[in-house]
């Protein structure tokens, strides 16, 4: 009986939408020729969606009573309507429309930032469309792995690819799907196709990434194998090579063997010369995968690859990049700006009282990344001039920072020095390191009030200290080895 009135609250709201009196802001929504200047309400949308929120935070009225005007590029007039509708009137009737306008409402609630919705139109899609995303597998695949938002979406076509794995390994468009989505295809259990498949296919997908490479490896060049062999980094400790048979091996492995690390490579000779051959230590193969497996299942980041989690790994244990992983590691997101928000607010609401965390910084229009490490809890402290009360001490943190996303050769390592000052705290800024080494400082991080500059660690990790602004930033929780013990 509690909610008899809310059907007429509805009704209501979407009449102030329809009405053309009282509205105080236009958004302009698609491109040339297809876009479309919808009138809306500033208070409506800035409580219903955050990522408008952050819009409107920086597109405030005028004082000449200007009206408000902002572009949604991104979406389609028709899907906004929909989207619009929900918003004021908390309703969507989706039978009425068809599955690929579902998918685009999907996407276009996500990048809304429409949380509650995303769960009800995944569950929709999978308990009503099953048959179509078999029929479009490829596109609904592509499309859950493009958001981890979409996780529903993402196990339900893991599921079925385990079951049916030539209904995307066979498909036309195979060789288009994303290296994440490939990577958590292969990695799957329960995945019915023998490692010789697997590897044909990866084969496949990394030579048409790259459409001057022959399917003849014979005809290659080194800097040919060098293509390939980038194209192909992550997913060669994914392949059991061991599984194979001599023939298999000989055939389908031996030709592309400058792809292959050059220790990997010669302990699978060995393996395929001599079966009674054993190594007497753990094959590089067999390390670099069980390590991998554990990080490719857990390391969902917009900013770094791989190579730098694995890398930082090192760093936490005092590892020389040379040096063999002693530990595994799962870097577990907790926070993310353009999900959770660019505030000192959010940060401390989320990474108080948690413990080994890792921040990592994406530089707005640069290629640059920032990041450090705090083993011990974030607190919210109030910054007095004068006073070193908002700073704690350890001797094990560190910060550093990579020149783009590519690569990890190009990086600079900084441990604290000045113990004291190692982890700043000032409930008015967002995790920074030092006393000026790493400041994330303002309302907000994607505004210019951060910068770096060395005082309390061992060298600087950026060449100027002029300010920057964050295009996006993340923060992991550190889990420890395969047993996923969190460290309190």
């Amino acid at each position: 009986m509690a909610d008899r009135f809310l059907s007429k609250l509805s009704q209501n709201f979407l009449e102030i939408l329809d009405d053309d009196e009282y509205y105080d802001i236009t958004i302009e929504v698609g491109n040339d020729p297809h876009v479309k200047v919808f009138r809306a309400h500033m208070v409506i949308l800035n409580y219903r969606s955050s990522y408008l929120r952050r819009i409107l935070s920086t597109n405030k009225k005028k004082n000449d009573e200007t009206l408000t005007h902002i572009k949604l590029p991104n979406i389609l007039p028709e899907i906004f309507q929909i989207i619009l509708r929900y918003i004021y009137g908390g309703k969507i009737s989706l039978i009425e429309y068809d599955t690929l306008d579902i998918i685009k409402i999907l996407v276009a609630a996500n990048e809304l930032s429409l949380q509650e919705l995303i769960p009800y139109l995944q569950s929709f899609l999978i308990e009503n469309k099953e048959n179509w995303i078999e029929q479009n597998f490829n596109l609904i695949y592509q499309t859950s792995f493009e958001n981890d938002s979409f996780l529903d979406l993402q196990k339900f076509c893991t599921e079925l690819i385990s079951k049916q794995p030539e209904k995307i390994f066979n498909s036309p468009d195979f060789t288009s799907i994303s290296e994440k989505a490939l990577i958590s295809l292969i990695q799957h259990d329960k995945i019915k196709m023998s490692e010789v498949q697997i590897w044909e296919h990866v084969l496949k997908w990394g030579i048409a990434k790259n459409p001057g490479l022959s399917s003849d490896p014979s005809s290659y060049s080194n800097d040919d194998f060098n293509v390939l062999k980038n194209a192909l980094q992550q997913f060669i400790p994914l392949i059991k090579f061991t599984e194979f048979t001599s023939k298999e091996f000989l055939n389908e492995v031996y030709p592309y063997k400058k792809i292959i690390p050059d220790e990997m490579c010669e302990n699978l000779v060995k393996y395929f010369l001599d079966h009674d051959y054993v190594p007497r230590k753990r094959s590089e193969q067999q390390t670099i995968r069980e390590t991998k497996i554990i990080s490719l299942k857990n390391i969902v980041s917009k900013i770094i690859t791989i190579q730098h989690a694995e890398l930082i790994s090192k760093w936490i244990d005092r590892l020389e990049i040379t040096d063999e992983l002693k530990n595994s590691y799962e870097f577990k997101l907790i926070l993310r700006g353009s999900r959770d928000g660019f505030t000192p607010r959010k940060f401390h609401e989320i990474c108080d009282n948690k413990s080994h965390t890792i921040s990592i910084i994406k530089v707005k229009d640069t290629n640059e990344i920032f990041g450090g490490y705090n083993p011990i809890m974030w607190e919210s402290r109030t910054y007095i001039p004068g006073s070193d009360g908002e700073y704690s001490k350890t001797k094990d943190s560190f910060i550093f920072s990579f020149n783009n996303k590519k690569d990890i050769k190009n990086h600079i390592l900084s441990r604290v020095e000045e113990e004291k000052y190692a982890i700043d705290n000032d409930c008015s800024c967002g995790p920074s390191f030092g006393r000026n080494d790493l400041k994330i400082g303002g309302n907000s991080f994607n505004k210019h009030f951060s910068y770096c500059k060395r005082s309390s660690y061992e060298k600087p990790i950026r060449k100027t200290g002029n300010y920057f602004a964050i295009e996006e930033y993340e923060v992991f929780q550190i889990i420890k080895d395969t047993n996923e013990h969190v460290y309190r």
